[in-house]
């Protein structure tokens, strides 16, 4: 528990600074919302872009493992999106809970948990994880969301306004930029390459920084939703919908099965809070959802490690 503890406690801490700043006001009652569009606008893009550009498909293809990570993230999602349809709730709304339940921490907690656990190898699935959570899970959020709030015009409107946001959304772009980039076989230049590192090494301080300043503020946000089930999907059933795919279904060896499960079962990235912000949703259920995964996850993260030693 202790390795664990010291892999997530930097997270509390940078929670914290921006709670902190927000409480004393050194930072004024709209820091968290401009913070968390220049996550959206420049950092995270600048991350996505660099993981895609440097994404050699030979060294990460994985099938098995990709299908099973993946399985498991989308029908979470799926299912706690039509959950919440079903309460009649509004589509953008859903969609955001559904990546709650689903969006590991990946980038920020995930990598340098599996290099612990085991070892340069453990690089391999985690990065793999990152791109799944980070490209795929984000894209099918955000075009949910699109579509959503193109809901009301005519079916050829919609789709020309679908495609026109899409084309305009820099976390689409970005990864898209960086696989045709990645493809055409050139290398980035040293000063670029260093320029993208500083930028996505933001993204996550920026964005925790936010929520930090997002939960001080004295204004009552009322949460219209419980984030309990969000916490339950994303601790207990996405790493259960997991273990059956890579143990049960493909029968992975060791190390890439217990990666898999590993890596579901991390706590709720700020992804899910940077939409809530972007597309001016209630962001309490989600900012909850981030703050409580990430303290039960201790808990239950542990126990996995118990499980499988």
């Amino acid at each position: 528990m202790g390795e664990i503890f010291a892999i997530i406690l930097p997270i509390f801490i940078i929670i914290l600074f921006g709670y902190l700043c927000r409480t004393s006001g050194k930072l004024g009652s709209t820091a968290a919302s401009e913070i968390n569009k220049a996550v959206v606008w420049i950092f995270l893009p600048a991350l996505l872009f660099k993981i895609c550009a440097n994404s050699h498909i030979s060294e990460l293809w994985q099938p098995q493992f990709f299908i099973s990570y993946t399985l498991g993230c989308i029908l979470i999602f799926a299912l706690i999106m039509f959950w919440r349809i079903w309460q009649k709730l509004d589509l953008t709304t859903a969609s955001i809970d559904g990546l709650s339940a689903s969006y590991a921490n990946v980038g920020y907690i995930g990598i340098p948990f599996c290099v612990l656990l085991f070892g340069e190898k453990g690089l391999k699935p985690a990065m793999i994880a990152t791109l799944d959570v980070v490209v795929i899970l984000f894209a099918i959020s955000v075009v949910i969301i699109e579509i959503s709030q193109q809901a009301k015009a005519n079916v050829f409107s919609s789709i020309k306004n679908v495609m026109l946001a899409l084309l305009k959304n820099p976390i689409i772009i970005a990864p898209v930029l960086g696989f045709l980039y990645a493809w055409s076989g050139l290398g980035i230049a040293k000063p670029f390459m260093h320029l993208l590192e500083m930028l996505a090494l933001a993204t996550s301080p920026c964005a925790l920084l936010s929520l930090g300043l997002f939960l001080a503020e004295k204004k009552p946000a009322i949460m219209n939703r419980s984030f309990i089930p969000l916490v339950v999907a994303k601790l207990i059933l996405q790493p259960l919908l997991t273990a059956f795919f890579v143990f049960y279904i493909f029968d992975l060896p060791k190390m890439w099965a217990q990666s898999a499960v590993i890596l579901s079962a991390l706590p709720t990235g700020t992804g899910p809070y940077m939409l809530a912000e972007l597309y001016r949703t209630e962001a309490k259920t989600i900012s909850e959802t981030i703050l409580w995964s990430t303290i039960i996850s201790v808990f239950t993260l542990s126990i996995l490690l118990m499980l499988f030693q």
